[in-house]
C-alpha cells in the first residue's frame, strides 16, 4: 500500500512540474515566434570606407506576406533603422539616397524611441535612428530597396511579397 501511495505521489508530482514547464515553454515559443516572423522580413546593409563600417541600414518590410488577392493594393511600407558612425562628417549625412527599384519614397517619417511600431522590429539598437518609409505600390512580387551614398557606395536589399524561397525553391 505504501509503495502504491509513493508511486501515485511521484506521478502527480512529475505531472505538476511538467505542466508548469510546458506552460513556460509555450509562452517562450509565442514570444520568439513573432521575433522570427519579423526577422524573415528584415534585411541589413553596411557601407564601408577603408574596411571600417561607416553606415548600417536595417529595413523591415511591414506589408503582410501572402496577403489576400482580393485586398486593395496599398503602399509598400518599411521601418528603416540607420546608424551613422560618429566620425562621419555632418556634410555627408544628406548624401544618402533610398529608392525602391528606382522609385523615390512618398514619405519618410522619423520615429521616436518609444514609438509602438518599433515593437514590430526583430532587430533594434539604441544608437539607431528609425524611420517609417513609404513607397508607392508596386505590383512586382520581388523588389529591391537600394541604399546608396556618393561617399560610401551602394547596397541592394532584396525583399518579396511572399516567402523568398518560393522564387528559388531553396532555403536561404
Amino acid at each position: 500500500m505504501r509503495t502504491m501511495t509513493a508511486a501515485l505521489s511521484l506521478v502527480l508530482l512529475l505531472a505538476g512540474c511538467t505542466t508548469k514547464e510546458q506552460a513556460k515553454l509555450e509562452r517562450s515559443y509565442e514570444k520568439e515566434k513573432n521575433y522570427h516572423a519579423e526577422l524573415i522580413k528584415t534585411e541589413k546593409a553596411q557601407l564601408y570606407e577603408d574596411g571600417l563600417t561607416k553606415v548600417v541600414l536595417t529595413a523591415t518590410y511591414l506589408n503582410e506576406q501572402n496577403a489576400s488577392k482580393d485586398a486593395k493594393p496599398c503602399d509598400e511600407r518599411f521601418i528603416v533603422g540607420l546608424y551613422v558612425d560618429e566620425n562621419v562628417d555632418n556634410s555627408q549625412l544628406n548624401d544618402f539616397n533610398l529608392t525602391l527599384d528606382g522609385m523615390p519614397p512618398k514619405a519618410i517619417v522619423p520615429l521616436k524611441a518609444h514609438d509602438p511600431r518599433l515593437k514590430l522590429l526583430s532587430f533594434k539598437a539604441p544608437w539607431n535612428h528609425f524611420f517609417l518609409v513609404t513607397f508607392p505600390y508596386t505590383p512586382k512580387q520581388r523588389f529591391h530597396l537600394i541604399f546608396e551614398s556618393k561617399a560610401y557606395g551602394k547596397k541592394t536589399l532584396d525583399f518579396a511579397k511572399k516567402a523568398k524561397y518560393t522564387f528559388t525553391h531553396t532555403a536561404f
